[in-house]
């Protein structure tokens, strides 16, 4: 490899949704043939890629090549591809017919998933459709041994691939699963997805089952544990879903590409481009690692032609297309994540770290409640924009063909009926007329004085709207992981990003903009950057020490070995094959992994991996974690080929000055400017050119801003520099009651915490650190972070316990203390109130929390997060000024406050009501809680001001048990109710109940004192209230109605869950089953951790079959989870509806109650009620079934 052939020429081609762009480099010349055609073109040819390699070598061999006839190879040395087939059949719901083979007990494991919503606020709570149309169950199961096995002799425990010791429980059953098999072929579904319970530490039964499928004829099988052989089984189970679904699409279309070449293609070297940024051959190209085919040829693109080129600064990828940008980063090497959703699929592979965010050139343009929108829906290419003259809506194209920034000179003609205008300006701009009505109208109305905004002011206000959605996943790269943005450059490609690259480089603080000369087709010419990568893996599970460490080198010799046999049969000699090896570590206690690469030493001492570790992780979240063991999860070996192809050609310098070769007029935000306009071709290495002008590359419009410098480099790139120019669930609740507690007693350097219910807390385990803000000696803002912590204290472990009667009997209740005062983190003192919690009863001593280091360090990381947020307020402060920054604080709270006023008015319109009074709409409803006592809501809107009041009146009183609820808690249900109900995408804050009155009577259940128990409030009761007031809205069915929380433990360890259930179902929609409702979305722990790290084996986990009420629309059915004790420990639940159902809606039947049961070891059931608190021994089992939501509609 990377031998030069000088006769030959060589292909790299991105196959996009779109367009294929091709760069071939052609012997004897010093410029590369570029070639661009549309992907899908059916009465021109068959296939995008071999159509420009047949064109392109009919040119250069002057001979016609009939499309008949197959493309001779002859003269190909090597073709490159990067393509989106998996991808847009990952899009599309378009792959291959399959099946999920799964164990036992697990059927529904994948769709349950980690049991959270997409979206917190989507009543209908739409998830992705499953990629397999059946599942099979295996008889079979695999436990690990428990530590005090260890030394046992029993034959039946064996050593896994992981160093844990397993059983294999029940060897797997073939005699049972031939027939689930065949039943599967003769419905034609010949393609599997595998996932056994610990099949990453023993995976002999997916094996057999691969060996047995194929045995009976499928065509292709997907072991879990041999894609990614690591802890988990859900991301696991999903990768080997989406491989199963992927890879025969892939190879149907590799066969079709292969088949269009003569018998020479054997000698060709022909490579694909995966997800990771490598190259593998056909036969290792594979579904799972090729969804960012595409993508990842650019992010090679950039970092290969621009670090360590052009500039030694850190970059950012900017890929800004028609639907959506990708954004990138790269320090000298590719950064990659074990795992991502792409589609909706999640997928646990190595891919390079790319954030997609729907934001493009064809991003649609709104004005909604007097803020402008942009995106995230997309006008498309048919119709497009309005002005490519098929009738469609406003853009951001349009947005910048109004401004100047796209030229219709330089632009194709291909617009009208036949195919042979240019943009349409006139109608674009009238359009905008249109809609500046409509905003001045608007403005008019709420300030008499307000100046009409132009249409230019209109359009250059939502490129920056544009502009700030497109920053987020760039600071979600940078500053969410430690790094400075302002110390990178951005690395600017695609079709659309040069017209914006100025304007994001200098709203994230930038000095420096690069665009590649070939901008347009960086993808492309990545491809031919790319080195040939082949991975391998395996898990193994230790505390790093030095005799873990000895061992992790033993299995990284034997991986490196595997990985460079693999290169050797692809022509790689050893000096062009160089490994890299990574520990996968994590603290333990965490599930937060980092995937260390080892470093060269120069002094030929042993690298450390922990203390790498120490220093990534304290980078990324701002502290470390003391006294804590680092644990090793896996060993990675990625073998690099080196193939040294493609080479940058550099410039001679160029003398004179650059010549120009018109003038337009721009708008920027000065107003209408005279700009030249200058071509890429007619410039070369030393021209400079001050800002403002436009520079074409091809058919991408470079917009070089006032105050900006650009030049031509060595190597024929732009470069621009940027000179920095500045302009002149309710924390908020918590917020007010610490301001009010603490008055002017507050400095810089104080950071204060709290989490007792009458400081407008929700429950104890809940704290709030609240860092004030300061702006030259003036408090400003406030910072806040609430965290939920496993353990508080309290009389039960986990701190939630089932009958705590008084708030001092849940664990440390803090009111007001200075965490951090003046600088100095507090820990004696937050220690002393932690171990210590204050008791009515001195003679009743309360256990203090069981995991005092864990509250320590949760509670620097939230210290440390407020920090982060305070640094990213004051580079808002100086950018825009103080007096700005409150003035948009303001108006974010004045749009949701409009938001929330047209959705009340429209629900006044809507909903039947039994009684009007005034002209107000007025609706009664109430909900009982299983212990009796009743919420009781009066709902009165006011139809014409849009205005509502939530009154509590004859609701129960305070209650002797814990499911009192602060009224923070009710606050906060009314809030994400309303927020549900507005169903636009405005970030959650205080404006959402400006429009609203809520009245909580003192002493009822909803407004306690300040003495009683409340641990069940804040999970239990904030359902309930949800439920009425949706109810009352009229909006959907009744959920689950509580969040099921499980706690288990003993002294030395504690663990808390909450358990997904029915979703209610609404006027347009089916119940979605086995989620979290309403005021949570927490994660549920994978199987195969909750397994790994408790004395727990889980039997079942799956949904609760036709729980869900019938209706209509039926509600969403609730989950069936079975977990047997290996040893004694103390178990709580706290749970609702187990005695009044969840209710249906407009007639439209109840979903089923919950239930929670004890199965002894000699198989009695005992009903353990919605509360109750256990001492379990070992082999007892607990069977959770949690309710199904309320149906809609008569059926």
């Amino acid at each position: 490899m990377g031998r030069i052939c000088s006769e030959k020429l060589r292909f790299c081609i991105d196959r996009g949704g779109t367009f294929t762009d091709v760069y071939a480099e052609i012997p004897g010349q010093t410029e590369g043939r570029v070639m661009k055609l549309l992907s899908v073109d059916p009465s021109n040819y068959e296939d995008a890629p071999v159509e420009c390699i047949r064109r392109i070598l009919e040119d250069y061999t002057g001979e016609k090549i009939p499309r008949s006839s197959k493309i001779p190879t002859d003269k190909i040395e090597w073709i490159r591809m990067g393509t989106t087939v998996a991808t847009n059949a990952l899009l599309e719901r378009k792959g291959e017919r399959i099946a999920l083979c799964v164990t036992q007990g697990f059927k529904d494991l994948l769709q349950i998933g980690n049991q959270a919503r997409p979206n917190i606020f989507d009543l209908t709570v739409s998830k992705p459709s499953n990629l397999y149309e059946e599942v099979i169950e295996v008889d079979e199961r695999v436990e690990l041994a428990l530590d005090t096995e260890e030394n046992a002799s029993s034959s039946s425990v064996i050593k896994g691939v992981s160093g844990e010791l397993v059983r294999v429980v029940r060897p797997l059953n073939e005699e049972s699963l031939r027939p689930l098999l065949k039943g599967l072929l003769e419905k034609g579904i010949s393609c599997l997805a595998v996932v056994l319970m610990h099949s990453y530490t023993y995976p002999e039964h997916e094996v057999s089952v691969e060996k047995l499928a194929f045995n009976m004829g499928f065509r292709h099988v997907s072991l879990s544990s041999a894609l990614t052989p690591m802890v988990r089984a859900v991301p696991r189970g999903l990768t080997a879903s989406v491989d199963a679904y992927l890879t025969p699409v892939i190879k149907d279309y590799l066969s079709g590409f292969v088949s269009k070449f003569d018998e020479g293609l054997g000698k060709v070297n022909v490579l694909f481009m995966q997800s990771d940024g490598g190259l593998a051959p056909e036969s290792r190209f594979s579904g799972h690692k090729a969804v960012l085919s595409g993508p990842a040829g650019g992010v090679v693109g950039y970092s290969q032609t621009l670090f360590g080129i052009e500039t030694d600064k850190p970059l950012i990828g900017f890929d800004m297309g028609g639907t959506s940008t990708d954004v990138s980063r790269y320090a000298g090497s590719y950064e990659q994540v074990l795992e991502t959703e792409i589609a909706g699929a999640v997928i646990q592979a190595p891919q390079l770290d790319i954030n997609t965010v729907a934001a493009g050139g064809g991003s649609k343009l709104k004005f909604q409640f007097g803020a402008f929108k942009v995106g995230p829906e997309s006008v498309g290419a048919h119709p497009g924009p309005v002005c490519y003259r098929k009738r469609g809506e406003l853009a951001i194209t349009d947005a910048n063909l109004v401004l100047g920034y796209v030229i219709p000179d330089y632009f194709p003609s291909i617009f009208g009926p036949n195919e042979d205008q240019p943009l349409d300006v006139d109608t674009t701009r009238e359009k905008f007329k249109k809609l500046a009505v409509q905003i001045n109208s608007h403005r008019k109305n709420q300030d008499p004085s307000a100046k009409d905004m132009s249409i230019e002011e209109i359009a250059l206000g939502f490129v920056n709207v544009a502009n700030e959605t497109m920053c987020r996943p760039i600071r979600q790269l940078t500053e969410m992981k430690g790094h400075e943005t302002r110390n990178h450059a951005l690395a600017c490609f695609g079709g659309a990003g040069p017209q914006h690259a100025c304007a994001i480089a200098r709203a994230l603080g930038m000095k420096e903009v690069l665009i590649h000369r070939l901008c347009g087709i960086l993808s492309a010419y990545g491809m031919g950057l790319a080195d040939v990568v082949e991975e391998a893996q395996e898990p193994y599970s230790a505390i790093y020490c030095p005799e873990s460490v000895e061992e992790a080198s033993h299995r990284e010799a034997n991986l490196v070995e595997q990985v460079k046999q693999k290169l050797q049969a692809q022509g790689f000699s050893e000096e062009n094959i160089k490994p890299e090896t990574y520990l996968n570590l994590r603290y333990e206690g965490t599930d937060t992994t980092i995937m260390v690469k080892k470093q060269e030493s120069d002094n030929g001492s042993t690298f450390d991996f922990a203390t790498e570790f120490v220093k990534l992780f304290e980078q990324e979240y701002g502290f470390k974690l003391q006294k804590r063991n680092i644990l090793i999860c896996d060993v990675r070996v990625r073998g690099i080929g080196a193939t040294n192809i493609l080479k940058p050609n550099p410039q001679e310098p160029t003398s004179g000055n650059p010549r120009s070769e018109r003038f337009y007029k721009v708008y920027f935000h000065g107003g209408w400017q005279e700009t030249p306009l200058f071509k890429l071709e007619n410039l070369g290495y030393g021209h400079t050119i001050s800002g403002p002008a436009v520079i074409m590359n091809g058919n991408s419009t470079v917009i070089v801003e006032p105050n900006c410098r650009a030049m031509i480099t060595k190597y024929g790139n732009i470069k621009i520099e940027i000179e920095s120019t500045s302009s002149t669930t309710n924390v908020s609740d918590t917020v007010a009651d610490v301001l009010k507690y603490w008055g002017d007693n507050l400095n810089e350097g104080d950071v204060l915490v709290t989490n007792h219910p009458c400081a407008g807390g929700s429950h104890l385990p809940d704290i709030t650190v609240i860092t004030p803000v300061f702006d030259n000696g003036k408090l400003v803002f406030f910072v806040a972070s609430r965290g939920h912590h496993a353990e508080i204290g309290g009389i039960t472990p986990g701190s939630m316990p089932p009958f705590s009667k008084a708030i001092w009997e849940e664990g440390a209740a803090i009111q007001a203390f200075k965490l951090v005062e003046k600088g100095v983190f507090q820990e004696d003192g937050i220690t002393e109130l932690l171990l210590h919690p204050c008791s009515d009863d001195p003679a009743h001593k309360i256990p203090g929390t069981r995991r005092l280091q864990d509250n320590l360090s949760d509670l620097r990381a939230q210290v440390a997060a407020n920090q982060r947020g305070i640094l990213l307020i004051k580079e808002l402060i100086d950018q825009y000024g103080l007096e700005i920054v409150q003035a948009y604080m303001r108006y974010v709270q004045l749009n949701a406050e409009g938001a929330v006023k047209e959705m009340l008015k429209a629900v006044a319109a809507r909903v039947s009501s039994p009684s009007m009074q005034g002209g107000n709409v007025v609706i009664e409803e109430e909900d009982s809680m299983d212990d009796g006592s009743t919420i009781h809501l009066r709902l009165t809107i006011d139809p014409t001001r849009g205005e509502a009041n939530f009154d509590f009146s004859g609701t129960s009183p305070e209650v002797y048990g814990n499911w009192n609820a602060p009224e923070a808690v009710t606050a906060a249900a009314v809030i994400y109710c309303l927020r549900c109900l507005v169903n636009v995408d405005i970030p959650l804050n205080q404006g959402c109940l400006a429009p609203v009155k809520i009245h909580i009577p003192s002493g009822s259940f909803l407004s306690p004192s300040e003495n009683a128990a409340v641990v069940g409030g804040n999970v239990l009761t904030s359902q309930r209230v949800t439920d009425v007031i949706l109810t009352a809205f009229q909006a959907c069915a009744c959920s689950q109605g509580c969040m099921n929380n499980l706690t288990f433990g003993d002294d030395t360890f504690g663990y808390y869950e909450t358990i997904g259930g029915g979703c209610g179902a609404g006027p347009t929609w089916d119940g979605t089953s086995g989620v979290q409702c309403h005021m949570t979305n927490t994660r549920i722990t994978d199987p195969e951790i909750f397994e790994q790290r408790y004395p727990v084996i889980l039997h079942r986990f799956g949904l609760r079959e036709n729980s869900g009420g019938a209706g209509l629309h039926r509600g969403g059915d609730g989950v069936v989870r079975e977990i047997e004790f290996r040893r004694p420990v103390v178990v709580s639940i706290l749970s609702e509806r187990r005695v009044h159902a969840p209710r249906g809606l407009k007639g439209g039947r109840n979903g089923a109650r919950g239930a929670n049961y004890l199965i002894t070891v000699d198989k009695r059931r005992i009903y353990l009620g919605g509360k109750n608190t256990i001492h379990v021994q070992v082999g007892e089992t607990l069977l959770i079934l949690t309710p199904g939501g309320g149906g809609w509609g008569s059926s």
